[in-house]
């Protein structure tokens, strides 16, 4: 009778290559990923103690001398109500429509743009920047 041990030949995957690889990928997908700004507008947020979240179906930016920007798009605020409506067409559920207003830029316009948001039907956010309030 035999009863010694038979040595099994243990199979190894070698994921070397594999590593490099996703290393690679992972550093393209943070590079991209820090490059992909939806606000290309630049406006100096207002500061605020709370954070807004909301899924952003529609970015409205209000600069600091009142011009109104939908999207990457700056149009007149009397063509505001139809483009807008053009965008919140296409969304099946309660949209929410992002305001990013620059800090010095007058209120009344910001609660202007607000009211057409509610009366086509849609959930106004105000963006605001919480860093660096104390």
């Amino acid at each position: 009778m035999n009863i010694r041990k038979r040595l099994r030949k243990h199979a190894e995957v070698h994921t070397g290559a594999l590593n490099d690889i996703l290393f690679i990928l992972l550093l393209f997908f943070l590079i991209v990923s820090t490059l992909a700004n939806p606000n290309v507008i630049k406006v100096s947020n207002p500061k605020s103690k709370s954070d807004t979240k909301a899924k952003q179906t529609v970015v409205i930016t209000v600069d600091k001398n009142q011009q109104i920007y939908l999207g990457q798009k700056a149009i007149p605020f009397e063509q505001l109500e139809s483009e807008l409506k053009a965008f919140l067409a296409k969304e099946t559920d309660k949209p929410s429509v992002v305001i990013n207003g620059d800090s010095t830029s007058h209120l009344g316009t910001a609660i202007k743009v607000m009211q057409v948001i509610k009366k086509l039907g849609a959930t106004p956010v105000m963006a605001v920047d919480n860093n660096g309030v104390k």
